[in-house]
């Protein structure tokens, strides 16, 4: 599966019952559920998923906020040389 966040792209914690935790990734138009595994030890494989999820997701924004910023001294870029 590949998606592009439209402009109202969101995410959230859902509760669907009292039993049954989801993360919701609203694509803007698409939406997905990463519900708990239906198997013995599911909570905890969804555990290590979401923390990887948010670790790489931060990687992402990190990057990509860096190649935003361009240089931050005027030496950076060759100036003043």
């Amino acid at each position: 599966m590949t998606c592009t966040p439209g402009q109202n792209a969101s995410a959230a914690y859902m509760q669907i019952t009292s039993e049954i935790p989801a993360l919701v990734i609203y694509t803007d138009p698409v939406n997905m559920a990463v519900q708990l595994p239906p198997f013995p030890g599911g909570d905890q494989v969804l555990v290590r998923f979401c923390r990887e999820l948010a670790r790489e997701a931060a990687k992402l924004a990190d990057a990509l906020e860096a190649s935003q910023a361009g240089p931050r001294h005027r030496l950076a870029d060759g100036e003043g040389l």
